[in-house]
């Protein structure tokens, strides 16, 4: 899961889509990380916990960390939150494997629409509740897939 800081959309999406891995009784490695480190070692942005929280989902022993080309290695997908991350992904990608890999995760409920999940750093709960409610649908379509 990929983001800008990795302190809003993409760890509310690693923290959905585990509760609802763990619940299918499936098994996946979930992690999430932002294309610029400026955020890394920092805990969820304290609305994006308390969504979660509020949700059943706690979020609040996950830290920031920046995306790596390694990424590529360790992960069979990469999914992206908004058009911006889907570009800045893409242009680390070493090969067209590695470009196979990264999707936009709301391309999961509607395939290929490029439907960005808001950023809602800069704006109140009621932002955060939409994230969630974006991510929640995606990461049904995701454990529905594994």
């Amino acid at each position: 899961m990929v983001c800008l800081g990795n302190i809003c959309r993409s760890p509310m999406a690693e923290g959905i889509l585990r509760q609802q891995i763990e619940e299918s009784g499936k098994k996946a490695i979930v992690d999430s990380a932002g294309i610029y480190g400026y955020h890394a070692g920092e805990p969820p942005d304290e609305r994006a916990v308390h969504v979660l929280k509020k949700n059943g989902i706690d979020i609040s022993s996950l830290t920031a960390r920046r995306f790596s080309v390694n990424d590529f290695d360790h992960f069979d997908k990469i999914y992206v939150m908004d058009v911006s991350n889907l570009m800045q992904v893409m242009a680390l990608a070493r090969s067209d494997d590695d470009k196979q890999k990264i999707s936009m995760i709301m391309d999961e409920v509607i395939p290929e629409s490029k439907r960005s999940v808001p950023d809602p750093y800069y704006g109140g709960l009621e932002g955060f509740d939409e994230v969630y409610s974006m991510l929640h649908e995606a990461a049904s379509v995701i454990v529905q897939k594994l």
